[in-house]
C-alpha cells in the first residue's frame, strides 16, 4: 500500500513540474493531482527537498525501464549507445516530460545544494552505463571511455535543453545528437 502511494505521489509530482516547472511546483498541487492528502507527501518524503530528489529517481528509474536493457550477446554496441541517446529526444510525451523534470532539477539544483547531491548521482549512475557501452564499442581504456561518456552525455543534455526550450524542433535535435555522436564515436571505432 505504501508503495502505491509513494508511486502515485511521484507520478503526481512529475506531472507537476512538467506542467509548472519547479518553481511552479507546489506540494498542495501534487496532492489534488494525486488525490491524497498534504500529510501523506511529508510521511513518505519529509519535506520538499525529499520530494524532489525522490522524483528525480523515479523519472531515472521510469526511463531505464522504458528502454529496456538489450538483450545479452550479439549485440552491436555502437547502435545500442546510438539508441540510447536517441531515445532522449523523441516525439514522445512522456519522453518530454521526463526530459522536463530532469532539466527543472537540474536548473534548480544550482541554488539548492542537496538537490546537487541526488543529480550528481543519477547523472554518475547514467555516465557509467554510457561507459560501459563506448568500452564494449571500443575496447579503450576506462579513463578514455568514462572521458567520452562525459562528452556525450554532455551532448545529449545539451540539445535536450535546445529542443525542450524550442530552439530545436525534434529532428533538428536528433539529427545534431547523430552528428555530433558519430564525430566523437565513430562507427569503425
Amino acid at each position: 500500500m505504501a508503495n502505491d502511494t509513494q508511486q502515485r505521489i511521484l507520478e503526481a509530482c512529475s506531472i507537476c513540474i512538467a506542467r509548472d516547472g519547479v518553481r511552479g511546483m507546489r506540494v498542495q498541487d501534487v496532492c489534488k493531482q494525486a488525490g491524497i492528502s498534504t500529510g501523506l507527501v511529508y510521511y513518505h518524503f519529509t519535506d520538499r527537498d525529499g520530494l524532489l530528489a525522490a522524483t528525480l529517481e523515479y523519472v531515472n528509474t521510469d526511463s531505464v525501464a522504458m528502454r529496456g536493457e538489450p538483450a545479452p550477446g550479439g549485440n552491436d554496441s555502437h547502435a545500442v549507445l546510438r539508441e540510447l541517446l536517441l531515445a532522449e529526444i523523441q516525439d514522445d510525451e512522456s519522453v518530454r516530460a521526463k526530459s522536463i523534470v530532469w532539466n527543472e532539477i537540474r536548473a534548480i539544483a544550482v541554488f539548492e545544494p542537496p538537490l546537487a547531491t541526488h543529480l550528481a548521482a543519477s547523472t554518475a549512475a547514467w555516465q557509467s552505463h554510457v561507459a560501459e557501452l563506448v568500452k564494449g564499442h571500443t575496447g579503450g581504456p576506462t579513463g578514455q571511455c568514462q572521458d567520452t561518456a562525459l562528452l556525450l552525455t554532455s551532448l545529449v543534455e545539451g540539445l535536450s535543453s535546445r529542443w525542450l526550450s524550442n530552439q530545436l524542433d525534434t529532428v533538428a535535435a536528433r539529427a545534431a545528437l547523430e552528428r555530433g555522436f558519430e564525430a566523437i564515436l565513430p562507427a569503425h571505432g
